[in-house]
């Protein structure tokens, strides 16, 4: 079968054996996946592996066949993919054994994958192909944070520095759908206005002075994965008692504060990562709910994939890569 997977430390888009069956696992042949960040560093956690791993975390697709023993799901049905391996309820972290799909295991970047059945959920009627195969680790991550964490209300101002990734451009339809005032911030006037088009109130220059361009708000909560180079900034315009939210660093991993100041300013600061199946469901009953579509960049047949991949790595998005089959 076709798919894209590294081998020897590079991204491949070749030929790969069609995977088995095991005991309560489903196999799906995949109609569509979408590009995550973890996609681009897959390659150097493996190293020169001479073993093929298929890249991939999130995908859509119609069951094949399943298991004897597997008695939730039926051939024919469209389902999309949990890559939230083995977090099932909403605990305050993850089970020792949470892992997140494609690494070490193969992802959704191929014709057919086989997953445990604990993985699945129903393909939410109202989305497209396409749509549906981003619902994965960007939509999760940003209820997570925004929910979970950061507990947003009605009536209050979040603000997210950096709005063109695909985590960003759910968050941003999440609390405007929640009754929140969004702000964003970016280096590109096009990606500001197109968070101004998904329901984000305020978009400003991310090279601007953020005291003075928000000196008339007060932010509640802040949710950054850019990491060092916002952090602090972050906290800068957080308003005193307010929460920061961090589920990633696209910059540095490694930044210092003045405690002093943190401790002084009774700040909250939460760390996030992915979040469980609990979440997942909720996530897209939100999402039906309100009808919230994922924002679409570009779509590649898995022929083009490393545009993609390329695409996406010189953040050059504003919203999701879609892959397909």
């Amino acid at each position: 079968m076709k798919a894209v997977y590294i081998q020897y430390g590079e991204v491949i888009v070749g030929n790969q054996p069609s995977p088995t069956l095991d005991q309560g696992e489903v196999l799906v042949k995949i109609n569509a996946a979408s590009l995550n960040r973890r996609d681009l560093y897959t390659a150097g956690r493996l190293g020169n592996n001479e073993e093929a791993l298929i890249i991939g975390s999130d995908a859509t697709g119609i069951i094949k066949a399943v298991a004897p023993d597997v008695i939730d799901w039926e051939i024919g049905q469209e389902v999309i993919v949990n890559p939230s391996l083995r977090w099932y309820e909403n605990t305050a972290v993850p089970p020792n054994d949470f892992e997140i799909l494609s690494l070490p295991d193969n992802g959704t970047f191929a014709e057919e994958m086989v997953i445990s059945q604990q993985q699945l959920e129903k393909k939410p009627t109202y989305l497209t192909t396409d749509e549906a195969a981003t619902i994965g680790i960007a939509p999760l991550t940003a209820y997570r944070a925004l929910v979970t964490k950061g507990n947003i209300q009605a009536g209050q101002t979040i603000f997210i520095p950096g709005a063109g990734s695909g985590v960003a451009t759910f968050i941003i339809q999440f609390a405007h759908a929640l009754g929140a005032r969004v702000i964003v911030s970016s280096r590109s006037e096009y990606k500001r206005q197109q968070a101004l088009k998904i329901g984000a109130d305020l978009a400003i220059d991310t090279n601007g002075d953020w005291p003075k361009l928000l000196r008339d708000e007060i932010i509640d909560l802040v949710i950054d994965s850019v990491g060092e180079a916002t952090f602090n900034r972050s906290l800068e315009v957080l308003k005193k008692g307010g929460t920061l939210v961090t589920f990633g660093a696209t910059t540095e991993d490694i930044t210092s504060i003045n405690l002093r100041d943190f401790f002084y300013g009774q700040y909250t600061l939460h760390g996030t990562t992915l979040g469980s199946r609990e979440e997942f469901r909720a996530c897209i009953e939100l999402m039906t709910q309100h009808m919230i579509r994922p924002i679409i960049d570009e779509v590649y047949p898995l022929e083009e994939a490393l545009q993609g991949i390329e695409r996406l790595q010189v953040n050059a998005q504003f919203g999701k890569i879609v892959v397909t089959m």
